[in-house]
């Protein structure tokens, strides 16, 4: 009830007219899914916004890059910026620059490691990644009947969401009624589909035994199905959650495959980060952190999920 107070009043902080105004967006990438949908609900939003245009640039993973981008958003004097980190323990130097030229600055989706040091132009839209892997692992281990053996697929360990998820699995799992679920193998697969569909099938090649696979998003649990479908297992009776809820995901778990994942609200993300850039870049007060709640799906309610991300 509190997170959804607090993502209330947000919204109500947060909702204001329009005022014209040029947005630099630097995302860590375009060709990823989720991202796809972020940076989709950013610009559909922002077209029905009178006078808000954005600038979209793809940072191709490459911290430098990102950096080069956000320092040209400064030299083109834009109003505010929106930043998806490629690296989050790398945004102090976006910060600095930002601030150092009074330009408003949003991080979205992914939390900066200096999130507590932002100053009053300065904010961060997403949704809490404390509840992300809780809601997964809490679902499997009901799945599991609160024992077994789990293989954990994380995303890239650079990434505070892949941290904070591989923290929130081992965190179910050490009280009950799920002290009896073991990770027997844990590794990164840096969200990736067929990174992580080399990674099951190398895992399947040592012969782990295992009842479920937490990964830390949909892509890697989709890699996994795959690896698992080609080496004969019955994906119908499988036990792979994820991340995100993806039309990919969906996809997946409306065919049997997919048992559990938790929905990410991209296009939320995208909307909430346009509102603060411009809340901000007209003088207005934005709480610092700015949470679009997760939301768990599995079988029974996929139907409420499809074709929002």
């Amino acid at each position: 009830m509190k997170r959804m107070l607090i993502a209330l009043a947000a919204a109500a902080i947060l909702s204001s007219p329009a005022l014209a105004a040029k947005i630099g967006v630097s995302m860590d990438k375009f060709d990823d899914n989720f991202l796809t949908v972020l940076r989709n609900g950013m610009s559909e939003y922002a077209k029905s916004q009178s006078g808000v245009t954005l600038q979209i640039e793809d940072a191709k993973d490459d911290v430098s890059k990102q950096l080069s981008q956000i320092q040209n958003f400064i030299a083109n004097k834009v109003d505010a910026i929106i930043v998806n980190p490629v690296d989050t323990s790398a945004t102090e130097r976006m910060t600095k620059l930002a601030e150092e030229a009074g330009v408003p600055l949003v991080y979205v989706n992914r939390q900066p490691v200096d999130v507590d040091k932002l100053g009053p132009k300065a904010a961060f839209v997403a949704s809490n990644e404390k509840d992300s892997g809780t809601l997964e692992t809490q679902q499997i281990c009901k799945l599991l009947g609160g024992k077994g053996n789990i293989l954990v697929m994380q995303g890239e360990l650079s990434n505070q969401a892949a941290v904070q998820r591989t923290a929130d699995v081992h965190d179910v799992i050490a009280k009950e009624p799920c002290t009896g679920i073991k990770i027997i193998a844990e590794q990164t697969a840096v969200w990736d589909r067929t990174k992580a569909q080399n990674l099951m099938t190398n895992w399947l090649s040592k012969g782990l035994k295992f009842d479920a696979i937490v990964a830390n998003n949909d892509e890697m649990a989709i890699g996994a199905i795959q690896a698992l479908k080609a080496a004969g297992v019955d994906t119908k009776k499988a036990i792979v959650g994820g991340v995100d809820a993806t039309q990919d995901a969906l996809a997946s778990m409306k065919a049997g495959d997919l048992k559990v994942t938790v929905f990410q609200d991209a296009a939320g993300q995208g909307k909430g980060a346009v509102d603060a850039a411009l809340a901000l870049a007209a003088g207005k007060k934005v709480e610092t952190k700015v949470y679009i709640p997760f939301q768990l799906v599995t079988p029974e309610n996929m139907a409420n999920f499809m074709k929002k991300n």
